[in-house]
């Protein structure tokens, strides 16, 4: 006896685990084979609430995970792609379109005959993945071969619960105490798998193998919901705030979805009963849970809909204190790494943040900006790139697609650009001013060169504004002009040929840093005009 339970303990570890493994399989070959269809469809998701939730709800049923439209949504947010209010819609609909699992497993799972479907699935699809590696032939390969993995997990935890029926007991009862105990084990469910889907496939199986009645088994579908919200959370700690934004919105969607399906749980699965007899379905507890997973999802979405605008408009003001802290980046987020896509766009935004912070340097160091001040902005500069350098480390551990990794080149060149202005500005400070120009008027000894300063510092100021073309020029012939100017003065014993040498420094220097800037600012790092 105590030998046939132990052999049923095992087969249920194993369906977990072979559930799992085909679930993820599925899943990262259905976003390989979707990567550039997703793209498109949450770009376009930004016209109106209906048209995000439509297309949260369309890309959890492709890709089989709200996880991955999730990052997919926050990555677009974190890139400036996506508005955060639509972005809540895109993890709202994500919410409904996971119970198409549910679905999966009620009107296909429990009736397949393993050995007519899945197991021609694993090997068809691993034909199709060993002859299509790094094509879309490949990519859906690995999501048929998963797709039958999953069902073969599924009927395992059919012979492990049908063992077990008559062994165990799950909580059963309407106490307050036994739903809190249901519940609670919903949660524990999705917190130990780290997937509500396999939490909803476990519930499902437990159901028809007699296990747990149908109200049981419902609140157990609810603290599945709930349970989702914990990976979330953990997912957002010490992430970009608009990733904690995102978190949060999911944690008020499903406790405020979790809450109005207990307190209407009874009358609620009696109508749902009498919409499966009206639709024909059939007439099994799995079904009837399925229809309550999407039921209540959809009951979640009506209570959100007036309160969304609101909800934004908080989250907007949350997290604040992160953002200010500019050494910290905005952009780069590890949820974004397994889209390539969105990853490299995430260095791309960060990075133009970073030549955003490089430019005001540079005028603030014309302005007169003082010698001390330099070193701390320039720190800031440093902590940036240091968490761009991370981040393309990690990004480079996956093979990338020909494209993303063109882009990510196209990023890299920019980095260096940024890299090297910086270093170019960390030697300028105090700028010699022209008295016509901002800031301090220049040393007394050096009054023939007010013109040509004063020209150098308008030539650079245009250079900053409008990089490409005549500016360029212009800043190349001021800069040449200003060196004349000062050579005839120490030539004329009127300029120590130390402070030549200071100014010549300093003005080459800066004019290096802005010619980096004004390559970071052109679509290819173009060159302009030589540093000298």
């Amino acid at each position: 006896m105590t030998f046939d339970l132990i052999g049923t303990l095992g087969t249920l570890a194993g369906g977990i685990g072979l559930f799992l493994l085909g679930m993820t399989q599925m899943t990262d070959g259905l976003r390989l084979a979707a990567g550039p269809a997703l793209q498109q469809v949450l770009e376009r998701a930004t016209g109106s609430r209906s048209r995000a939730l439509g297309a949260g709800v369309l890309m959890t049923a492709v890709v089989q995970s709200s996880t991955a439209v999730t990052v997919a949504a926050i990555g677009f947010v974190n890139a400036g792609l996506l508005a955060l209010g639509p972005a809540l819609w895109v993890l709202f609909g994500a919410n409904v379109g996971t119970t198409a699992t549910g679905w999966i497993v009620a009107m296909v799972g429990l009736k397949l005959k393993v050995d007519a479907l899945a197991l021609p699935l694993v090997g068809l699809g691993a034909v199709l993945h060993l002859t299509g590696r790094g094509q879309r032939r490949g990519a859906l390969g690995l999501s048929l071969a998963g797709f039958g993995l999953l069902f073969l997990g599924i009927a395992l935890l059919q012979q492990a619960f049908g063992g077990l029926a008559d062994r165990v007991q799950l909580p059963q009862g309407d106490g307050l105490g036994t739903l809190l105990l249901q519940l609670g084990l919903g949660v524990l469910l999705t917190v130990l798998v780290q997937s509500s889907s396999a939490a909803m496939t476990l519930t499902l199986t437990a159901a028809a193998g007699g296990l747990i009645d149908l109200q049981g088994a419902a609140a157990v579908v609810i603290g599945s919901n709930i349970g989702t919200t914990v990976t979330a959370v953990l997912a957002a700690l010490g992430a970009t705030p608009n990733a904690r934004r995102a978190a949060l919105a999911h944690v008020a969607f499903n406790v405020v979805t979790a809450v109005a399906a207990l307190l209407l749980l009874p009358w609620l699965l009696h109508a749902l009963q009498a919409l499966r007899e009206a639709l024909g379905l059939p007439p099994d507890p799995a079904t009837l849970l399925a229809l309550f997973h999407t039921a209540f999802n959809l009951l979640g979405v009506a209570l959100m809909w007036p309160l969304a605008d609101r909800l934004t408009a908080w989250l907007l003001q949350r997290f604040r204190a992160a953002e200010e802290d500019e050494s910290r980046p905005r952009h780069l987020d590890a949820n974004v790494l397994p889209v390539p896509t969105l990853a490299v766009q995430a260095l791309g935004q960060e990075l133009e943040r970073i030549r955003r912070l490089t430019v005001a340097l540079a005028r603030d160091v014309m302005a007169g900006l003082p010698a001390e001040s330099v070193p701390a902005r320039l720190a800031v500069v440093a902590s940036l790139d240091h968490a761009v350098e991370a981040f393309v480390q990690q990004l480079t551990r996956a093979t990338l697609p020909g494209s993303t990794t063109t882009e990510l080149a196209r990023v890299l060149r920019l980095r260096q650009h940024l890299t090297r202005a910086a270093e170019a500005l960390a030697d300028v400070a105090p700028w010699p001013h022209a008295a016509a120009g901002p800031g301090p008027s220049p040393t007394p000894e050096w009054p023939a060169l007010k013109a040509p300063l004063g020209a150098l510092a308008e030539a650079l100021g245009h250079a900053l504004a409008d990089p490409p073309g005549s500016a360029i020029d212009r800043l190349s012939v001021a800069y040449e002009r200003l060196r004349a100017a000062a050579l005839a003065e120490a030539a004329a014993g009127r300029l120590a040929l130390e402070a030549l040498d200071d100014l010549t420094r300093r003005t080459s220097r800066l004019r290096r840093a802005v010619d980096e800037l004004a390559r970071a600012a052109t679509p290819e790092g173009a060159p302009t005009a030589a540093g000298g």
